[in-house]
C-alpha cells in the first residue's frame, strides 16, 4: 500500500544509471500482471542508447524528461499473443501499472507517457526501433533515481462511489 499511495509522476532525475538487475525485477513485476485468458501479450524494449533517448521528444511532445532518464522501457503488445481481441490494451496498461509500483518500490522515479492508440507516436517508434507490424507500442516508462521529490497526492474521492447502482 505505502508503494501505490506514495506514488507520483517523477520527470527529473539524476545521472546515476539504475542496474541491470533492478530493471531485470521491474519487469519481473510488469510481467506479474493480469491478462485477458492469461495471454501475456507483451513485450518490452529497454532503451538505454543516449542517441535514442534524446530521438524521442522529436516526435513524443511530452517526453522532454527522457533528456535526463538514465533508462526508459517501451510496453507493447503483440497482437499474435492474444486470444481475446482488443484486451491487449488492457494488459499491458496492467503491465505498466506494475512497474510503476516496483519503481517507487525501489526507491526509483517514473513516468508514464502515453504512446497508443496515437498512431504518429506508435508509427514512429515502430521507425526508430524497426519494432513488426504486429507489435504495437503501448507506454513508455521514463524511469531512474528521482532529483525531485513530490508528497503523496490523497486522489480518494467518495464522491467516487456507488453501491450495487447509481
Amino acid at each position: 500500500m505505502e508503494a501505490i499511495l506514495s506514488r507520483r509522476s517523477i520527470r527529473k532525475y539524476t545521472s546515476e544509471p539504475v542496474p541491470e538487475e533492478t530493471i531485470h525485477e521491474l519487469l519481473e513485476a510488469a510481467m506479474s500482471a493480469p491478462s485477458a485468458g492469461n495471454e501475456q501479450p507483451w513485450h518490452f524494449v529497454i532503451i538505454d542508447e543516449r542517441a535514442i533517448l534524446d530521438k524521442i521528444p522529436e516526435f513524443h511532445p511530452y517526453s522532454s524528461m527522457l533528456k535526463s532518464a538514465s533508462v526508459a522501457i517501451l510496453v507493447c503488445g503483440d497482437e499474435t499473443l492474444e486470444r481475446f481481441k482488443g484486451y491487449w490494451v488492457q494488459d499491458c496498461a496492467a503491465a505498466t501499472e506494475n512497474m510503476l509500483i516496483a519503481i517507487q518500490d525501489k526507491g526509483l522515479g517514473g513516468v508514464w507517457l502515453g504512446v497508443y492508440p496515437d498512431m504518429d507516436r506508435v508509427e514512429s517508434f515502430r521507425n526508430l526501433l524497426g519494432l513488426p507490424k504486429h507489435i504495437i507500442p503501448f507506454s513508455l516508462v521514463a524511469l531512474g533515481y528521482p532529483a525531485e521529490e513530490k508528497p503523496p497526492a490523497n486522489r480518494f474521492n467518495e464522491n467516487r462511489i456507488h453501491h450495487n447502482k447509481w
